[in-house]
């Protein structure tokens, strides 16, 4: 800086003389004199002066201490995916929000048509398939009544067995690509078999029983056939055939008709203000990292990048009750918090209990668990200091402030959700849940 600031002098000194020279030189050469001589020395001079005012403006910023100047010429760091998760709170950015497509996707080898779909839409409703004759798949996803799901904790199969897990819906699991709870089926077709032999679902033994049973029909033969021709063997009735039939009567179960999803198709008027306001709180709050997509998880076909959650990731006083931890799905032996699918959050309105194990029954109380257990924030109350190792990318320790919400922003999250359920269970009997915990 002592460098600049001498040379800034000197070229000031040597443009004084030059001004000397010009007015004392190039004035008699140009025959002024006298009043002509001074005015072409002051209209220089204003010249020189100006310049000598920027050159020392220049040398007073550069040798300004750093929190005059450079502080607010900082650019501003863009906080990372990493630091998001940390904290709990992203910025607000602007997205672009998609409807869900008119059309489910399906597999090469299994193509959509009628008559698949109406042989799958048959045997989801068909108790035939259990081992007692008294369970079907419908049993347990009421497509109508209880919006894909059994409004129960979980789920009620042979002899009246309790299972160990809550009901997902079935709706929209056509975009899924991993479906049950603990994600263990990649597709519909390798999910659609899993209930028919569990034990405390469906009973069958195997399922060459339930295979049996069908091909034992005459007019399941036709069906079969009618959907698929006969195989091989001159056989129409498969296992691999029956779960082709159930996925594909399963792919025609989607919901692209939410307000929401006219809303960002250009109907302005389908949201309430409310729910535009828990629109935007819900990408800022951050749960749109792990809800995103049209299909409103990072379990789906829009983004299967990511398909794992910790849940619950953090510790919250007070939900011990809910044995939320009983259960860990598929964490490793020794866990003490489970990790689970991402499920997706269309029509979630209609379709309490929610959780894995089923233990909460109002969508506000769900809203405020994810809030305080996933993204660390706090109901109501002043911001608190969380405490958090990390191994990723090194080994450290992290104290942060968490977020704080108000109990209104949990109003406008949870109307912006009943945004995502289609008209058709508008009516749907979701104000009582049967075996609902209080």
């Amino acid at each position: 800086m002592t460098e600049l600031t001498l040379g800034s002098f000197v070229a000031i000194a040597v443009a004084a003389l030059l001004l000397l020279g010009v007015t004392f030189e190039l004035a008699p050469a140009g025959g002024l004199t006298g009043r002509g001589r001074w005015l072409l020395a002051a209209a220089l001079g204003a010249g020189l002066l100006a310049f000598a005012v920027k050159l020392l403006a220049i040398v007073a910023f550069s040798l300004a201490p750093n929190g005059w100047v450079h502080q607010t010429l900082e650019p501003v760091k863009e906080r990372s995916d990493v630091d998001g998760y940390r904290t709990g709170i992203e910025p607000a950015r602007k997205i672009r929000w998609q409807g869900l497509p008119l059309v489910a996707p399906f597999p090469a080898d299994n193509p959509t048509t009628p008559a698949k779909t109406e042989l799958g839409r048959r045997l989801f409703h068909d108790k035939s398939l259990s081992l007692t004759g008294d369970v079907a798949c419908a049993s347990c996803h009421d497509l109508q009544g209880q919006a894909g799901a059994d409004g129960r904790p979980t789920a009620l199969g042979i002899h009246r067995q309790m299972g160990r897990r809550n009901t997902p819906t079935v709706w929209n699991a056509a975009f899924q690509t991993r479906l049950f709870w603990d994600g263990r089926a990649a597709s519909l077709e390798e999910q659609a078999l899993g209930p028919i032999t569990n034990p405390l679902e469906m009973g069958m033994p195997d399922v060459d029983a339930a295979i049996r049973r069908l091909a034992a029909d005459p007019d399941y033969r036709e069906a079969f056939s009618r959907a698929f021709g006969a195989n091989d063997q001159g056989e129409p009735v498969t296992a691999e055939r029956l779960a082709a039939a159930l996925a594909a009567f399963e792919r025609t179960l989607i919901t692209p008709d939410a307000p929401f999803d006219r809303f960002v198709r250009g109907d302005t008027s389908a949201l309430t203000s409310l729910q535009i306001r828990g629109m935007t709180l819900f990408e800022s709050t951050g749960c749109i990292h792990c809800h995103a997509g049209p299909n409103f998880s990072a379990a789906s076909q829009f983004d299967g990048s990511a398909p794992f959650r910790a849940f619950p990731a953090r510790p919250v006083a007070g939900l011990e009750r809910l044995d939320l931890t009983e259960d860990l799905g598929r964490a490793s032996p020794g866990s003490h918090q489970g990790v689970w699918r991402i499920p997706s959050l269309r029509n979630v309105a209609v379709t309490a209990p929610y959780f894995h194990n089923g233990s909460v029954n109002d969508l506000k109380e769900a809203v405020s668990i994810m809030a305080r257990t996933q993204l660390g924030f706090s109901i109501g109350e002043t911001p608190s200091i969380n405490v958090i190792f990390d191994t990723q990318p090194n080994p450290g320790v992290f104290v942060q402030q968490a977020g704080n919400i108000t109990d209104s922003d949990l109003d406008a999250l949870t109307a912006f959700l009943e945004a995502l359920t289609s008209p058709r269970f508008s009516n749907s009997a979701q104000s009582s849940h049967p075996g609902a915990r209080p």
